[in-house]
């Protein structure tokens, strides 16, 4: 209105040019009719019929946000007693197969070892046996050792020109190997 009334006083200042046509003081009244109606109108409209919408749309919003964050804690915990229950699981499947390879373990080295012993007695068995014929062999072999050398003698004493008896050369020879 000021801006009008300054406009009004610049045209009746003697300027030839006519004033602004919306700025003309006898148009005011008619734009303050319909300006107001428009307001009025406009704040009608968005009282009753778009801000109640934009409310109901924010708060859906914000109940949809609050609801998926709540989904999502509970979500997280059931997550984390999941991934507790699945560590104590892995525990105590852990402990269960030590428990199942030391019971294996234990029976394996048992068997081993009375396989082992088995094994050592007919080894042993075997050794004493095999101990026994060379003892027998070596016997044997030491009547035989005892025969030749005796004949050796004999015959060695003979080219050297000598007369011994058999009895004392099978003596002097049994001295010599004892």
């Amino acid at each position: 209105m000021v801006i009008a009334l300054l406009a009004e006083a610049a045209t009746h200042g003697g300027s030839a040019k006519p004033a602004f046509p919306p700025f003309e003081t006898w148009h005011m009244p008619s734009q303050l009719f319909w300006l107001t109606i428009l307001f009025a109108t406009l704040y009608l409209v968005l009282s009753r019929m778009i801000l109640p919408r934009l409310s109901d749309t924010l708060e859906k919003r914000s109940d949809r946000i609050a609801s998926d964050l709540d989904e999502a804690q509970r979500l997280n915990d059931q997550a984390t007693e999941a991934a507790q229950a699945l560590e104590l699981r892995m525990t105590q499947a852990k402990t269960k197969a030590r428990e199942t390879a030391d019971k294996a373990r234990v029976k394996m080295e048992s068997e081993i070892n009375a396989e082992t012993a088995r094994v050592d007695a007919e080894v042993d068995k075997k050794l004493a046996s095999a101990e026994a014929r060379i003892s027998e062999l070596r016997a044997e072999a030491m009547k035989n050792v005892e025969e030749i050398a005796t004949e050796t003698a004999q015959v060695m004493t003979s080219r050297f020109g000598l007369n011994a008896s058999a009895a004392n050369v099978k003596k002097a020879v049994a001295d010599a190997l004892k």
